[in-house]
């Protein structure tokens, strides 16, 4: 399994970027595209765990219910 690197536009598209077998250089990778934005860029920078990118585009395609916290 390999950690995937995605562009997500305000439209919900996504554009691929890389794959790492290590956590450590895909954080890195991410968190400096973070910083490289500019203010008027509004995609999201997502990193996920998959098996392949067929997986890692359907996790990130996939809305996730809020779950309850202490305070709900």
């Amino acid at each position: 399994m390999s950690y995937y690197i995605y562009r997500i536009s305000p439209h919900r598209a996504l554009t691929y970027v890389e794959a790492f077998e290590e956590y450590k250089q895909a954080r890195q990778l991410a968190r400096q595209m973070r910083r490289d934005q500019s203010a008027g860029d509004s995609d999201d920078i997502r990193m996920v765990f998959a098996k392949d990118r067929t997986e890692a585009e359907s996790l990130l395609r996939t809305r996730r219910e809020r779950q309850p916290s202490e305070d709900d």
